[in-house]
């Protein structure tokens, strides 16, 4: 018998040794809850263009991986995933695999918790990844499934889960299996879509995590987008100018760069890298003028700041 195990504050999926129907048996005496408001949910949503893919032994978290990047406008195979995303020694795979899987491929991995957030998102055709635990009190059994609908008028939740696709379960069942994951839920979205429930904070540092994965075109995308939402955010334009930097698209860095100056006219590091990249793109005398500027306002990075103005500097003098 295969086992799934928590280690770390992390939990590790596998395969799905009970249905559902199973592991919930006699849970019809719980009776439907109403389910959350969800004001800005629609009464129904299913997401029928969600391709179901079944899971192999222990293989639930490739496969819906696989599901949500199929989705996105990337089809990757679970096999590919597997070996990408699955821990032997766990027979399963753990959260932060699962988010690292998704910024390797170029895809924003954006947290969801909650039932009112996971609705928000399924009403705004995102389907979710959530992590259920199917087991008993004793007997922890954890598995990935794809949300890809709900039904408010029948308070049932749909899913990919397993072998079965558009798998329906009552609301109070679904949340008491995803309660014991603390409510972790996943959207895995394309470059330059935001998630419904988006907040500036989580988002950029869903992006940094892009960046991490040196996925800058998806990052570059990623923070475009976030600079309409949040046009005041300075981090949002300080990740858009390193993205374009590392991309060498240098007019792009320049431009956010500046928006950047603009917003925190005392940030030395924006002056910094603006004057590093008007250098690169032959505005000498600009370059200085911002390198003095990050100079004269000083901070922990002052040192850094001597060094890129000493080093315009002593070119220009060549």
């Amino acid at each position: 018998m295969a086992m799934c195990c928590r280690a770390g504050g992390r939990w590790a999926a596998g395969l799905l040794l009970l249905l559902l129907s199973l592991v919930v048996g006699g849970c019809g005496m719980l009776g439907p809850r109403a389910m959350p408001p969800g004001s800005l949910a629609q009464e129904s949503v299913l997401l029928s263009e969600v391709e179901f893919i079944g899971q192999e032994r222990n293989q639930c978290g490739p496969a819906a991986l696989a599901m949500t990047l199929a989705w996105s406008g990337l089809p990757v195979s679970p096999e590919v995933l597997q070996g990408e995303v699955f821990t032997p020694d766990r027979e399963g795979s753990l959260q932060n695999d699962l988010v690292s899987g998704a910024r390797r491929h170029g895809r924003l991995a954006y947290p969801v918790v909650g039932a009112e957030a996971l609705l928000v998102e399924l009403a705004a055709g995102h389907p979710v990844i959530v992590l259920l635990n199917l087991g008993l009190s004793w007997y922890s059994k954890w598995h990935y499934a794809v949300v890809v609908g709900y039904d408010r008028a029948t308070a049932t939740i749909i899913l990919h889960s397993g072998v079965r696709a558009f798998e329906r379960l009552p609301f109070r069942v679904f949340a008491n299996t995803w309660k014991r994951s603390d409510y972790w839920g996943l959207l895995v979205l394309p470059p330059g879509r935001l998630p419904a429930t988006a907040v500036e904070a989580v988002y950029v540092d869903a992006v940094i995590g892009l960046e991490r994965a040196q996925q800058w075109a998806a990052a570059a995308g990623s923070y475009r987008a976030a600079s309409e939402r949040w046009p005041d955010s300075f981090a949002v334009w300080m990740g858009l100018g390193n993205s374009c930097y590392a991309l060498a698209d240098l007019a792009g860095a320049e431009a956010a760069f500046r928006c950047a100056c603009r917003l925190v006219p005392t940030a030395g590091s924006a002056w910094n890298n603006l004057a590093q990249v008007l250098w690169e793109q032959g505005h000498h005398k600009e370059a200085l003028a911002a390198a003095t500027t990050a100079v004269s306002l000083g901070g922990p990075l002052r040192d850094q700041f001597e060094k890129t103005a000493a080093e315009i500097g002593a070119a220009m003098q060549h």
